[in-house]
């Protein structure tokens, strides 16, 4: 038995080391891990992945969620464009862009999106649309840099008032994105596609997926995870009576919660003398894929109450 076991461990170790040869190999070659869709922008000592498209004011910048990257929107991008300019982005470590310091936190990734913008000639005020975890992070943008915020879309965003759930639920992502990100390395994403990216990913995820579910994108998902509920801190911190005054603001939340989590969107709508709450008739959290029309309607809504503030 000890020489089984001893001769198990070793062949799962050249598998591995294999493995791990094959994936190196196979990125020294491969475009997806050299040409990005948009351009790669320094916001000190690395660089972000901006994707911009159309022509149109106010511009629109997408934040996704966790574990998701700018390829997450593609639907709502290319549609969008049509009349506005729409810039998605990869948070550092995410997909093509570079890895940055491992903060990880919703204040951080707000402060890198300015630069981000900012460096890349990108002119604001913006319709900042945050999904999931996304939300986080444009809800510290938008109370740091009002005068640069035209109004927001919150899609089935992030319970900032969640702290047990959050706490429970980190040791168990982290294990999960680990997982996965070990996976990637050892390139089985390369090999085995469908079976390690999400149901719910765009084809251009899914084109692009040894780049936007590799293991970079695994190990700045973590991260992300491990500090959620320093971020959901910072996020309460912003959090007080008509803390948005009268910026347009549209919060989307799926089908089919429990009344106590749409009341906390109602709740966060109220911020804003503007704000509303739109319940979508889809259960899926990726509101953007199950019910595109309805995020496209509400954006297009908040940018026009821009232009008429």
């Amino acid at each position: 038995m000890r020489r089984v076991a001893v001769w198990g461990a070793g062949l799962l170790v050249l598998a591995a080391a294999a493995g791990f040869g094959y994936e190196t190999i196979a990125r020294q070659s491969d475009p997806e891990h050299h040409k990005a869709p948009g351009r790669l922008v320094d916001v000190g000592g690395h660089r972000l992945h901006l994707h911009c498209t159309g022509a149109g004011a106010p511009t629109v910048v997408l934040e996704a969620g966790l574990a998701e990257s700018s390829a997450s929107w593609e639907v709502i991008q290319r549609r969008l464009s049509a009349g506005n300019r729409v810039c998605s982005y990869d948070r550092a470590g995410y997909a093509w862009s570079d890895d940055g310091p491992s903060q990880g936190t919703a204040e951080h990734a707000a402060g890198e999106l300015r630069t981000m913008l900012v460096a890349a000639g990108e002119a604001g005020p913006y319709v900042l649309v945050g999904h999931s975890y996304g939300g986080n992070a444009i809800r510290v943008f938008a109370d740091r840099w009002r005068n640069l915020t035209a109004g927001l879309v919150l899609i089935d965003v992030t319970d900032e008032t969640a702290v047990e759930a959050l706490q429970i639920s980190r040791p168990l992502m982290a294990v999960h994105f680990t997982a996965y990100q070990v996976a990637a390395r050892l390139g089985l994403l390369r090999l085995m596609g469908d079976a390690f990216v999400p149901a719910e990913a765009t084809a251009a995820a899914r084109r692009h997926a040894v780049v936007v579910y590799g293991s970079g994108s695994m190990a700045a998902a973590r991260a992300e995870a491990w500090a959620g509920v320093d971020s959901a801190t910072q996020v309460r911190a912003t959090v007080r009576p008509r803390a948005w005054g009268d910026l347009p603001v549209v919060v989307i939340s799926a089908a089919g919660q429990p009344a106590a989590v749409t009341e906390q969107a109602r709740a966060l709508a109220a911020l804003s003398t503007r704000g509303r709450l739109v319940v979508a008739t889809t259960k899926d959290h990726y509101v953007q894929h199950g019910q595109p029309d309805l995020v496209l309607d509400a954006i297009r809504e908040v940018a026009s109450a821009h232009g008429r503030r």
